[in-house]
């Protein structure tokens, strides 16, 4: 008798819950939907290749000393103008002085010796030809005669030796005065002193390399920005493409350049593979400065003046539609997929919080009847709006649009450039047309697909109620 009353009560605890989820479900299904649309307009999209980079000269030169020596006067500063030949610094040159001054006396004694063994070839000569008369009329015994040729060729050679003395002597002297040239530091370029790294009355020491004495930029009217481009976006940079960057020295302004050159070479770091892009600058106000981080967008494709509609439009599906087997499994690919770049960027609000749904499938008991007679046409086109705004440019895609009883229709435009926010229609689309996001429930918008809480999708106890629409 006990176990019948213990049955007896989980039966009527189980009809009490299902009594109850029916009527949630039967509320829930009872309310209005109400669908979050953006009116289509007209602006300019830009497809972009986000990067970052360095703000530089396009010609940066280290002023270095090619000898050791004393800072004795510095003639220009930090942030100073020099033109090319211009005196900047300048060593102590007294020790450079004394050095040519011994060269050139060495030089001296070494033409003097050239001219005293020239003395003695003459002597020796002399003294040849004296041996050779005597030795004719057999007077001088041979051994003298050959001692007096010995004595002519030692001079002759003495006077060769002498004069490669001299220009040893020489050389010396012009090593002496380039050093004291070198105590001169000119500018090599006209430009700006950028950095200056010693001051008056410092040694410097050019004993293996020469050290840095200032650091001149060419032109700063005229920049470059070195950014530093990802593998996965290098392939869609060319050169002469338009670049807009940012500094966060001037978070409001846009600043514009011209890729000049992408470069082979690539920098890995940390299995991280990037490409030197060089970006042409102008800088007549003289804003941006050597050094300076900017945030790089190479503007790969644009369209201006475009008729656009929010990315999420393109992966909106009501509840109950069904696109066919090769759009739902595509749409389900788009709803998960995606750029990683700087264009994953989903739009904000309704259009955002539809961004990541999928197609939605055929519910049993729905509305799977209302959307199938489209079936046929509109299966190509969801699946071509798998990918969102991340599709390629020119592909077909299916939007929704309410029409006069605020019913989403199904229409297949032909989609353009997209900037992760935005969607160029080039045709099925007129302005002002109202295409559906998302939906909104109890004023708060939800993704396209989404259920309520209570739905009987949720509820295995709930039957299953057709939902009306407003």
């Amino acid at each position: 008798m006990a176990t019948r009353t213990r049955v007896s009560r989980i039966v009527l605890v189980v009809v009490a819950v299902a009594v109850v989820a029916a009527v949630l479900a039967f509320r829930s299904h009872d309310r209005p939907v109400t669908y979050a649309a953006v009116p289509v307009d007209r602006g300019d999209i830009q497809d972009v290749v986000g990067a970052t980079g360095t703000v530089q000269a396009v010609q940066t030169v280290q002023v270095g000393s090619q000898v050791s020596g004393t800072i004795q006067n510095l003639y220009a500063d930090f942030n100073s103008v020099v033109h090319k030949g211009q005196v900047i610094a300048r060593l102590d040159p007294s020790s450079f002085q004394a050095r040519l001054g011994q060269a050139q006396a060495a030089l001296v004694a070494a033409r003097a010796n050239v001219d005293r063994s020239r003395a003695a070839v003459d002597d020796a000569r002399r003294k040849l030809e004296q041996a050779k008369a005597l030795a004719a009329e057999k007077l001088l015994p041979q051994s003298d005669f050959d001692t007096a040729q010995a004595n002519y060729d030692q001079a002759v050679a003495q006077v060769k030796a002498n004069q490669a003395a001299v220009s040893q002597a020489q050389a010396n002297v012009n090593q002496a005065k380039v050093d004291l040239d070198h105590t001169v530091i000119a500018a090599p370029i006209d430009g700006v002193v950028i950095a200056r790294s010693v001051d008056v009355g410092q040694t410097v020491a050019a004993s293996f390399q020469a050290p840095v004495l200032f650091v001149i930029a060419n032109d700063l009217k005229h920049m470059e920005v070195n950014a530093s481009v990802d593998e996965a976006d290098i392939g869609r940079v060319r050169t002469g493409q338009e670049v807009t960057f940012r500094v966060d020295a001037y978070p409001d302004r846009t600043f514009h350049g011209r890729v000049t050159q992408v470069r082979l070479q690539p920098t890995t770091v940390q299995n991280v593979v990037t490409y030197n892009t060089i970006i042409s600058v102008d800088n007549d106000d003289g804003r941006l400065m050597p050094g300076m981080t900017a945030t790089v967008s190479v503007i790969v494709r644009k369209s201006q003046n475009a008729l656009r509609i929010p990315a999420a439009a393109l992966r909106f599906r009501p509840e109950g539609f069904d696109g066919g087997s090769r759009g739902r499994s595509a749409g389900a690919a788009g709803g998960t997929g995606g750029s990683t770049g700087p264009r994953a960027a989903a739009a904000p609000g309704p259009a955002a919080t539809a961004a990541g749904a999928g197609p939605g499938g055929t519910r049993a008991g729905g509305r799977a009847g209302g959307w199938s007679g489209r079936r046929a046409d509109s299966g190509g086109a969801s699946g071509a709006a798998a990918g969102g705004a991340e599709g390629d440019s020119g592909r077909t895609a299916l939007v929704f649009v309410l029409n006069d009883k605020g019913q989403p229709e199904p229409v297949r435009v032909h989609t353009g450039v997209s900037d992760g926010q935005f969607v160029e229609v080039k045709d099925g689309l007129t302005e002002g047309a109202r295409v559906v996001v998302g939906i909104e429930g109890e004023g708060t918008a939800r993704p396209a697909g989404a259920r309520p809480s209570g739905s009987p999708s949720t509820n295995p106890f709930n039957p299953q109620f057709q939902r009306r629409q407003r």
